[in-house]
């Protein structure tokens, strides 16, 4: 399948870079239907003519994103050598409340760019 997502300038530079490899979101239903071997087409949400097409490669779901920063690298999550000792899970909050991490879970989609 196919799917389309929006990103910040800088994840989304960070993906075209290939330093970001793994994309965070909430485990909704939009989600829940996302497979290993999917596309992934991700636009930056201030160029929308700017997009990445991406391979999932793997799937990590947590029941939460303080479980998913213990569990993966968090440099591949879009943080960087200068500011992961700064990550918290709290930075997902202005994205995804804790009642909406406690009632879909959260997940890492590791992807991969299609040249």
């Amino acid at each position: 399948m196919k799917f389309m997502m929006k990103l910040n300038p800088t994840p989304f530079e960070l993906m075209a870079s290939g330093r970001k490899t793994i994309e965070l979101r909430l485990y909704d239903e939009k989600r829940q239907s996302i497979s290993i071997g999917d596309t992934i087409t991700f636009t930056n949400i201030e160029r929308p003519k700017s997009q990445l097409t991406t391979l999932v490669t793997d799937l990590y779901v947590f029941d939460s994103f303080n479980e998913l920063y213990n569990e993966l690298p968090l440099t591949e999550c879009g943080y960087t050598d200068e500011n992961v000792i700064e990550a918290s899970p709290n930075d997902m909050v202005q994205y995804y409340t804790s009642e909406e991490q406690q009632k879909y879970s959260v997940v890492g989609i590791r992807v991969a760019l299609i040249q």
